[in-house]
């Protein structure tokens, strides 16, 4: 089945989607951060099919996320290491974790982000980069920066944004 490509959307998460609207991307992404780096490990980990997880190997290799180096010569192995491009995503997969931990994890969770010095829990938040102001969508409005055609200038103007945010308040 083919699916819906979101590359002419104009929209930086919407081309983020092209990268890792899949979930498996994000689970495969996670064990790479961790150290796993073969076939099987990834197998075992994710309880995934081979030729499901052969597919997603490949996909992530092409879009630069994952590198594939030879390990054995005979037989013929090879590992998946992450990137750059790849380690970027680590911020994505903290907040993730965060809205799990809020929206679907329990008192006793399985998984906890700990500081690696001190051992303590990390309760993730996002903050400016600049100011270190933790943000919140009150805060923070998206506007149509100097490539946006007139769909996005439209979408994003601030006006019609504010009359939708107040018919979705009543």
């Amino acid at each position: 089945m083919r699916r819906t490509s979101f590359e002419a959307m104009g929209c930086p998460i919407a081309g983020a989607l092209e990268y890792v609207g899949d979930w498996w991307t994000l689970l495969i992404v996670r064990d790479a951060l961790d150290g796993f780096t073969r076939f099987d490990e990834f197998e075992r980990n994710l309880g995934i099919a081979p030729n499901m997880l052969t597919r997603r190997l490949r996909t992530l290799v092409e879009s630069g996320l994952l590198e594939r180096r030879r390990y054995s010569q005979s037989p013929p192995r090879y590992e998946y290491v992450i990137t750059g491009k790849g380690r970027d995503l680590f911020p994505v997969l903290v907040a993730l974790y965060a809205w799990g931990r809020k929206h679907t994890g329990s008192d006793a969770p399985s998984v906890v982000l700990t500081d690696r010095d001190t051992g303590e829990e990390i309760m993730p938040c996002l903050v400016d980069q600049h100011s270190g102001r933790p943000l919140s969508a009150v805060d923070l409005a998206f506007l149509a920066g100097p490539g946006a055609d007139g769909f996005m200038r439209e979408r994003l103007d601030p006006e019609l944004r504010a009359a939708r945010r107040r018919r979705g308040t009543n």
